[in-house]
């Protein structure tokens, strides 16, 4: 299984995903993308990243799967009208291990 971050671009500064983004995205996920779970962060900056797991053979099938998904949602998915995807990949993990030592 794999977690991979798509970053979302706002429509407008101050804009706001509705509170079940996470679960109407998960619910528009096509059965042979193995989407398992989706979740949502806002307030890092102007947009909001979405956090796909899913499961996949290689890192790179599940970026270029998580990449479709979400292409496919700013276009289709009420909720992500306007929305713009600016980035997809796996997070890296050093930094959130570096934290735990401080």
């Amino acid at each position: 299984m794999y977690l991979i971050h798509a970053e979302i671009q706002a429509p407008a500064p101050g804009a706001a995903l509705a509170p079940d983004t996470a679960g109407v995205l998960l619910a528009s996920a096509r059965p042979q993308e193995r989407i398992e779970h989706v979740s949502v962060h806002e307030g890092a900056g102007p947009g909001a990243v979405l956090g796909v797991y899913l499961v996949a053979g290689r890192l790179s099938a599940a970026e270029t799967v998580v990449d479709a998904f979400c292409r496919r949602a700013v276009e289709t998915v009420p909720a992500l009208r306007g929305w713009t995807l600016t980035r997809v990949g796996a997070p890296l993990v050093t930094p959130f291990y570096e934290r735990l030592l401080d």
